[in-house]
């Protein structure tokens, strides 16, 4: 059985958009997260437990500069 001939050639085509695409949909993913992250432990703190909004406030924004410096070191490469 023949295979049809194919317009594709592997390693001839320009990535780039699919790069920043995807660099894109990373960053977006990692930010959320810590976004994510900080809102849940504001409530969890500010709500479930005596630390109440000062308290709160004062663990997230922790960690939120932690989260955000680990994020801009570049981590893993």
């Amino acid at each position: 059985m023949a295979h049809a001939p194919s317009d594709y050639h592997r390693g001839e085509m320009d990535i780039h958009e699919q790069v920043k695409t995807y660099e894109f949909v990373m960053s977006l993913t990692k930010w959320g997260s810590l976004t994510v992250a900080v809102s849940v432990l504001f409530a969890t703190l500010w709500f479930c437990t005596g630390a109440g909004f000062m308290g709160a406030l004062a663990t997230a924004i922790v960690l939120a500069v932690l989260g955000g410096v680990f994020l801009r070191g570049g981590g893993g490469h």
